[in-house]
């Protein structure tokens, strides 16, 4: 247990650092999996409770975190307490409707789409869920004004945050649209651009909006879905909006080649395997790519004289992910889903296959969140040292570090 002297002493240390060495947090995507952020946000919290984040970034179920944090009023510890006890009282029916006749609808609606070989005559269709539970949530949870956050523009006055961005992706375009908001100027790279706009709810259901799943949300004159579909670099955000030190919270257990070449099942791959390995492709294995370029394109820049540097500067980053396979946790509360959501994701194959990725993205049961966050705090006070040694000021700098051996074989 740590003594209340030793924690001030901490955050005064901490809160130093704010402008010399901005910190950024970035959350991923993963669906009930981001449950798993929040455990880690915990553990952070009681032992950083003033710890200042300036730049925060989230994509997909990672975005709704991101914004909670930037538009609480309270300090890092109870903003984060906060977030848990939403979480902790999650349901299905909160996120999206459960009931047979919306579920067995839009099941209906697709098939007939789907055979009607383009008719006029045939039902739109949207997602296979309905929504709406969600939005009425995130409105009521971050105290929405007319669809905005009054909280973030209130903290950014307080100089508590500095800038907020949440990754959405253009179903007109295909380019990955990051919405920013405060001390900030737009960038645009390749098939990546930011817009700079008052975040609201629309955004945060556009980056959480699962391909298929979840309907895509109109901002404007476009129609968004999920934010990880095309952030090829999920690290860049934060890093454009002026952070120096990544605390990236993954919600995917690094698999090494032993255990990603085990099977999952025999036979021809079931809907649910399938579907569950583009999500992960899509939304959680990205961050291990960007995290080698970052950690060589330092290593560049470290070689380079001072002079030559061009303004380039070194990015810390700091991985935190889960320590097991949060897809096969959610194996045991499969039974617990509602009827019909519980019929049709049978009907996928969740039952045939070793791999609950898909199932776990879908699995907003209260159990099953609880036993997330519990992961997430043990996770990170089991490296307690290395965050304490990333997040508060040392006395010489500190030479960037691959944070995952893996990379540096794989390089």
């Amino acid at each position: 247990m740590i003594e209340a002297a030793a924690i001030r002493e901490m955050n005064a240390r901490v809160t130093g650092r704010h402008d010399a060495d901005p910190l950024g947090l970035v959350l991923t995507g993963g669906g009930a999996r981001a449950a798993y952020q929040v455990g880690v946000l915990t553990w952070l919290s009681k032992r950083y409770p003033e710890l200042r984040v300036p730049v925060i970034t989230g994509v997909s179920a990672g975005a709704i975190n991101a914004a909670h944090l930037a538009s609480n009023p309270g300090t890092f510890r109870e903003s984060v307490e906060e977030l848990r006890a939403l979480w902790a009282g999650l349901s299905p029916e909160q996120i999206f409707r459960v009931d047979a006749t919306s579920l067995m609808g839009n099941v209906s609606r697709w098939g007939l789409r789907l055979i009607s070989g383009g008719s006029r005559a045939a039902p739109q269709v949207q997602g296979l869920v309905d929504t709406t539970p969600l939005r009425e949530f995130l409105e009521r949870a971050l105290h929405s004004e007319h669809g905005e956050l009054p909280g973030i523009v209130k903290n950014l006055r307080r100089g508590t945050l500095k800038a907020v961005g949440i990754s959405t992706t253009s179903y007109s375009s295909g380019n990955s649209v990051v919405w920013i908001q405060g001390d900030a100027r737009p960038w645009q790279r390749p098939q990546r651009q930011s817009v700079l706009s008052p975040l609201g709810i629309d955004h945060i259901m556009a980056s959480a909006a699962l391909p298929v799943f979840f309907p895509a949300v109109r901002i404007g004159s476009e129609w968004y879905g999920d934010g990880g579909v095309r952030l090829a670099a999920p690290l860049s955000p934060a890093v454009h909006l002026g952070a120096r030190r990544l605390l990236a919270v993954s919600t995917r257990r690094f698999r090494d080649s032993a255990s990603a070449s085990s099977r999952d099942q025999r036979g021809y791959p079931v809907p649910a395997q399938v579907i569950g390995v583009l999500m992960n492709s899509i939304f959680l294995d990205l961050i291990d790519q960007d995290g080698l370029r970052l950690e060589r394109f330092n290593q560049l820049i470290e070689r380079l004289p001072e002079e030559n540097r061009m303004g380039l500067e070194v990015v810390k980053l700091l991985v935190v992910r889960p320590l097991r396979d949060l897809g096969q946790l959610a194996r045991q509360y499969e039974p617990h889903l509602p009827r019909v959501l519980r019929f049709l994701t049978r009907g996928l194959g969740t039952r045939q296959t070793r791999s609950s990725d898909m199932l776990s993205m879908l699995m907003f049961q209260a159990e099953y969140l609880n036993d997330l966050m519990e992961i997430g705090e043990a996770d990170a006070d089991a490296r307690a040292e290395e965050i304490a040694a990333f997040i508060e000021p040392v006395l010489e700098p500190v030479a960037p570090r691959v944070t995952h051996p893996e990379w540096a074989e794989a390089g």
